[in-house]
């Protein structure tokens, strides 16, 4: 076996990058075409999906093959190979065998355990079928593959590890609550007709969504999907079709959009959201007990708090009587009116001012003098005498490098909390089909594949995972093992065919020299010398399966050759004999 696996993933590369290198239809195909075109490569199957792009192949060389499968790659995602090389993961034999079963059990997925990788596998199978790039040793692995994944979901319970993307974006959508409880009687969106949009169309239904709106540029799909859900039992959901052009319209009445089309720009512009969302007025989102974004007479959360701590006016000539507009820095991270992040970033001019005022014991705070009048609100006035080597010191720092540096970590400031959003968008494709800057927009939450990965990236592994990760570790060992017995089958075969001429050849003498034999002694001799021939050959064949079946046994076929003396042509007509049995055999994936 020489199987050859290079890829990129949402573990290996930013989603920035996998966005641009995601594979269209088309450029998958010609990815297939070009790469079992190349010398190194005989067989070829690429699997690509929302999360990563692997490029499967049966390589005659290995250092020629990662570099063919590299510039490859690089060349059809439109991605440079030197900007792309440093996220390309390599795996071969064996180890690519354990990465690939690992990916159809939800191990490597961006939500553990899920199991839509299982369909996304197939497609992939099926597409080197058609393209007649996958040959044996594709075609038994990603059949095994599908196999390993739907035994580790039916006998652990990987399932409880995670759910589908559709399931965990919507629940990142809810903030964690219950999805069902968040989507009853919502309206929603679903842009493209696809595996992923029909998933997320059908996880809604059952979610309990008043009404799904389907929009996709083959408007026959989209009236499809309508009516499949329509149609399902376990719903009762009001769905209908819509062409793309509608999708504007639509988005004004829409409470929940999902999106995934294999689009390769934006669906969905922030100006576009924004004006969907025009004239829908947020909920205020305070919670019981707190200040909502309109307390304290619309100053900000910082600006309160500094005037409970004793802050100064806003401007010059309030009562405070600072001559300083601190209004514009009030409300930044860092501010104080005590201690050098009063002055952080202030010009001398500025800081003379603040000096001076300082000097006047204009400002309460922590050390009192014992006498004085304190504000109301504040909790005594400073003695000038404590300040005034530390301005004395900021004002010659001001002299040399011509503004005060922040020399201590700014004080935690307490940020206006988002009004509630009126619409909730969860973008699962890959490139993006929403902005990324609709997640500026006030009243819009946006959740996408890059949110996604950090949100699960701190995710509880499940027990179960150490139960499944056994189970690869298993069947990667018996189809190892399988695979390198099936690989010194031809030479078996070529021997025992040996056996058999040299047997016919000897009868044949026989019967030149007893030309008499009746044909009841003829047939006793025959077959008595056939047993001596298998019993002599059985041990060593059944030995030499074992052998090779083990690792490192890839040799034995070779000594077997040489042994025996056996013609190569004579093994290479039985394995093309085989294969091609095999494929007039082989069922669809």
């Amino acid at each position: 076996m020489s199987l050859l696996v290079v890829g990129l993933s949402h573990r290996s590369a930013p989603v920035s990058v996998l966005e641009r290198a995601a594979l269209t239809a088309d450029a998958q195909v010609k990815l297939l075409q070009d790469t079992v075109a190349t010398e190194p490569a005989s067989e070829a199957a690429v699997l690509a999906t929302c999360n990563r792009i692997e490029l499967y192949a049966d390589v005659d060389k290995f250092h020629a093959g990662v570099a063919e499968l590299s510039t490859l790659l690089a060349q059809h995602s439109g991605v440079g190979l030197e900007e792309l090389t440093p996220y390309l993961y390599v795996h071969y034999e064996d180890r690519a065998v354990h990465h690939l079963f690992s990916v159809a059990c939800g191990l490597d997925s961006m939500v553990v355990g899920e199991g839509q990788i299982l369909g996304q596998i197939k497609d992939s199978l099926a597409r080197a079928q058609d393209l007649h790039s996958a040959g044996r040793l594709l075609n038994d692995l990603f059949q095994q593959a599908l196999r390993v994944g739907k035994r580790a979901h039916s006998e652990t319970g990987i399932d409880r590890a995670g759910q589908s993307l559709v399931t965990f974006g919507l629940e990142q959508l809810a903030r964690g609550g219950d999805v069902q409880q968040w989507a009853r009687g919502k309206r929603a969106l679903v842009i493209g007709a696809g595996s992923m949009s029909s998933l997320a169309a059908a996880t809604l239904a059952r979610a309990g969504v008043a009404e799904i709106v389907v929009a996709n540029r083959t408007f026959d799909r989209a009236e499809r999907l309508a009516e499949i859900l329509m149609e399902g039992d376990d719903t009762d959901v009001a769905a209908r079709a819509v062409p793309m052009e509608s999708v504007p319209a639509e988005l004004t009445r829409a409470d929940v959009t999902v999106s995934c089309t294999g689009a390769t720009g934006l669906v969905l512009t922030a100006e576009s959201v924004a004006e969907a969302i025009a004239g829908r007025t947020p909920a205020p989102s305070a919670r019981p007990g707190e200040d909502g974004p309109g307390a304290s007479g619309g100053r900000s959360a910082a600006a309160a708090g500094a005037q409970r701590e004793g802050a100064p006016g806003a401007g010059p000539g309030s009562d405070d009587g600072c001559p300083l507009d601190l209004s514009a820095v009030q409300g930044t991270a860092g501010f104080s009116v005590l201690g050098e992040a009063a002055v952080a970033g202030m010009a001398a001019a500025d800081l003379e001012q603040h000096a001076a005022w300082v000097d006047n014991g204009s400002v309460g705070g922590d050390r009192r003098t014992t006498g004085g009048t304190a504000r109301p609100g504040q909790t005594g006035t400073l003695d000038p005498a404590a300040d005034t080597d530390a301005i004395a010191a900021l004002a010659a720092t001001v002299a040399t490098v011509g503004r005060i540096p922040e020399r201590r970590r700014p004080e935690p400031v307490e940020e206006p909390q988002r009004p509630e959003p009126v619409l909730f968008l969860l973008d699962l494709a890959m490139p993006r089909d929403i902005d990324a800057a609709v997640h500026r927009l006030a009243g819009v939450r946006l959740v996408d594949i890059e949110s996604l990965a950090e949100a699960s990236a701190g995710a509880p592994m499940a027990a179960d995972v150490d139960q499944v990760r056994r189970i690869v570790s298993d069947e990667v060992a018996a189809f190892g093992a399988a695979l390198r017995a099936a690989h010194i089958t031809p030479t078996v075969v070529a021997l025992r065919t040996m056996a058999a001429d040299v047997v016919a050849g000897e009868i044949a003498r026989l019967d030149g020299r007893l030309p008499g034999l009746d044909d009841k002694h003829r047939a006793e001799i025959t077959q008595t010398v056939r047993r001596v021939v298998d019993k002599l050959l059985h041990a060593p064949t059944v030995r030499v399966k074992q052998l090779a079946a083990e690792p490192g046994g890839a040799g034995y076929a070779d000594a077997l050759r040489t042994l025996f003396d056996l013609d190569p042509e004579t093994v290479a007509a039985v394995s093309r004999a085989e294969d091609s049995t095999t494929e007039k055999d082989r069922g669809p994936a």
